[in-house]
């Protein structure tokens, strides 16, 4: 066998060096841009679950109720009820990150009935009938509008609108709290951060896979002076309760804890019966009083 000629050698050594060149700056690109996109993935593999189809109406529960169509700052179609109650208080509602407003309808008939607010409960863009696609930056978008359109309504007391979040809508109605002083601060089933709620989730990432600053509750609750109640199931097995009592611990006066015995993450109204709705109740009072 003839041996190759030095310039034979090296032309092979640079093809190979080419290759292997060219391979590593696609891995480096596809990495780059899984880094790029990774809170983007993240958002829609774990912490988006929007369901389009409505299962019912207000009226199947016996409700009277308003279809209402809100507009965001960045063109975003949103849909959503609004529920008449016998007095003063207005109940903004944020709901969690899966199915749409037709999945709190239960929930909604008895909030109304124990507590006797008006409610607005509206979908994120994405959710039910509204338009666009759900992010976190989208949702902060959504409440503004919800909350531009509640103060402009001539029907209501926009000196008394209480914000009600559950699960990822708690990290929703933070935010707004730090751009409108609300009424008061209901916080259902709520976590610290999401970057927390990764990490709970799913313990063996890179702590450089994590969302950062995304729904940053822990933060942003420093800069809230509204008086809040927190209510958490004490076997919530999605959000757990040392998160919820974290994210108490950090918020300000006047602040109450209510631990819902028995109850997990999706049936806290359910298993608080009476007891829960009267908590509730007693914080609406002490907002009168304030």
């Amino acid at each position: 066998m003839k041996a190759a000629t030095p310039r034979k050698v090296s032309w092979r050594r640079s093809q190979r060096a080419t290759i292997i060149t060219g391979a590593l700056l696609l891995v480096i690109l596809d990495v780059a841009v899984l880094l790029a996109n990774r809170d983007a993935l993240i958002e829609r593999t774990f912490v988006f679950f929007p369901d389009r189809e409505l299962l019912a109406t207000p009226a199947d529960f016996g409700l009277e109720f308003e279809d209402v169509s809100l507009e965001t700052t960045d063109g975003v179609t949103l849909h959503g009820w609004f529920v008449p109650g016998p007095g003063d208080v207005t109940w903004l509602w944020f709901h969690g990150n899966a199915g749409n407003v037709s999945h709190r309808l239960e929930n909604l008939r008895m909030a109304r009935e124990s507590l006797g607010v008006n409610i607005l409960l509206f979908d994120y863009r994405g959710y039910g009938r509204s338009s666009g696609r759900p992010s976190v930056e989208g949702t902060y978008r959504d409440a503004e509008a919800a909350f531009q359109y509640l103060s402009s309504r001539s029907d209501i007391d926009p000196q008394k609108i209480v914000f009600f979040g559950r699960s990822m809508g708690c990290a929703v109605a933070v935010d707004l709290a730090t751009r409108h002083e609300p009424h008061g601060l209901v916080l259902e089933s709520p976590f610290t951060s999401l970057a927390d709620m990764t990490k709970k989730a799913f313990p063996f990432l890179p702590a450089g896979f994590l969302v950062r600053d995304k729904y940053d509750s822990v933060s942003r609750i420093k800069r809230i002076s509204a008086p809040v109640i927190f209510l958490h199931g004490d076997r919530d097995d999605i959000v757990p309760i040392e998160l919820g009592m974290r994210l108490y611990e950090a918020a300000n006066e006047p602040k109450t804890f209510y631990t819902i015995a028995g109850a997990g993450h999706n049936d806290t109204y359910a298993v608080g019966g009476a007891p829960y709705f009267t908590a509730l109740d007693r914080f609406l009072q002490s907002l009168q009083r304030e």
